[in-house]
């Protein structure tokens, strides 16, 4: 009777391993994904704007506010479709973790308003760093192929 419950509750641990954990990690990419890419859109959309908030609101360190416009913008706009793919994973995830903590940090108001949600983003970001991308993913399908 043990014998049978344990066979059944490893089958339901490989099942959830298999099926479960890939989907789990596919919800981790693609939320903020989305999320990172409306705002590049809406950047994007009224240039002026962007450029004016980015010397005026942003406090962002060490560079001028136009070269930081252009990098936030273009980070937002080009990584999250490799993220959505699955595709350099790790490294986009990690670009994105590091890119959401300089936008908590260079806009206060965020501690304020909005401040759950960049660490619900943060937080997913960093699973996809330390679990890597999963089953449902560019990278492990290249990896299957190219170990072959």
């Amino acid at each position: 009777m043990i014998n049978k419950i344990l066979g059944s509750y490893d089958c339901a641990v490989k099942l959830s391993l298999a099926w479960i954990a890939p989907l789990v990690l596919l919800i981790m990419r693609i939320v903020p994904a989305v999320a990172f890419f409306k705002s590049g859109q809406t950047k994007i959309a009224n240039w002026d704007t962007t450029l004016y908030l980015f010397e005026e609101e942003y406090q962002v360190p060490f560079i001028p506010f136009e070269w930081a416009a252009y990098l936030g913008t273009s980070i937002e706009l080009l990584l999250p479709p490799l993220l959505v793919l699955g595709l350099l994973t790790r490294g986009t995830s990690l670009v994105l973790f590091l890119f959401n903590i300089v936008a908590v940090i260079s806009y206060p108001v965020l501690w304020a308003n909005g401040f759950y949600d960049h660490q619900l983003w943060g937080t997913m970001l960093l699973v996809v760093v330390l679990w890597g991308p999963g089953r449902l993913s560019l990278d492990y399908y290249l990896r299957s192929y190219t170990r072959r």
